[in-house]
């Protein structure tokens, strides 16, 4: 009795599946005649390359089936699956290959339709990070550029800093290019204590500033409390609010049971002829060296 359920079972799933492949085939069909009604304009001002054959071979999933039932199994679980989950497979495809796909082609590459799902074409039509021309769908970065140029560019035009999360779906390479123009000097890339995200300035060339030898004496003469929250408190007195937070972050850590490793206290060294220096270019640090 048994046996006899599990095949009926059986055979229900392959008619389920064979009415799903019949539906596939019938988009296709009415897929080539026109697109959507709906037109939204496309954010870009700049052309985005457009899926070729190669690539969206190169994009289509490396999963062997040994049938045909095991592979519309495998595509009906992914149009079971939630909303959201289906557009964050089309947002990574868009994400990876920063091209133009049509629905058709994002079907036969990741199994989500576009098509034929209202829900999912709306949503991906209304996601802040896609952008729809009326046919294709494409990535939408947070600011439109392109290359290292334009990366200069924009954070000049920000010099209270920009947070590189913000930066880095920009185009593939970014990060790199971020590291070549901390490299060169050319922008100062900092971590927030309190966020500990990194954060990056623009150094203009055009401000050189010459300090006294006298006043920089007096700067590295000045000893710092060696708590933070001493430091903090001494700024706020002086008027100028802190760029940490030292005692909400030992707060939550408390809250979460981590407790703060003592600082230990580095013994200083005696400096002698033999001691290999690198910071030369200050000599008036080193006029009392044995």
């Amino acid at each position: 009795m048994a046996l006899q359920e599990q095949l009926q079972r059986f055979k229900q799933q392959q008619e389920k599946c064979q009415s799903t492949l019949s539906s596939i085939n019938t988009a296709r069909a009415a897929g080539g005649s026109g697109s959507s009604s709906r037109s939204v304009p496309h954010h870009k001002s700049k052309p985005i390359p457009i899926a070729t054959s190669s690539s969206i071979a190169a994009k289509a999933p490396a999963v062997k089936f040994s049938n045909d039932t095991e592979r519309l199994q495998h595509i009906n679980s992914i149009r079971k699956a939630p909303v959201g989950a289906q557009i964050k497979r089309v947002i990574d495809l868009l994400f990876e290959t920063r091209e133009a796909w049509t629905a058709e082609q994002i079907n036969d590459v990741c199994y989500v339709d576009a098509i034929n799902n209202k829900q999912v074409f709306n949503n991906l039509t209304n996601n802040p990070k896609v952008s729809y021309d009326g046919r294709r769908f494409s990535y939408k970065p947070t600011y439109d550029i392109q290359n290292k140029k334009e990366l200069l560019h924009l954070i000049r035009k920000s010099p209270e800093g920009m947070h590189v999360n913000l930066l880095k779906d920009g185009y593939p390479t970014v990060l790199d290019d971020l590291q070549a123009l901390k490299a060169s000097g050319d922008v100062w890339l900092l971590s927030n204590f309190d966020s500990q995200e990194d954060v990056v300035y623009p150094n203009d060339p055009k401000i050189t500033i010459k300090v006294d030898d006298d006043l920089k004496l007096l700067f590295r003469g000045i000893e710092l409390p060696r708590d933070m929250i001493d430091i903090e408190k001494d700024l706020q007195k002086n008027g100028m609010k802190p760029a940490t937070n030292t005692a909400k972050r030992r707060a939550m850590a408390q809250v979460h049971g981590i407790t703060p490793k003592p600082k230990t206290k580095k013994k200083t060294r005696d400096i002698s002829k033999r001691t290999k220096l690198t910071n030369a270019h200050l000599p008036e640090l080193f006029k009392n060296i044995p």
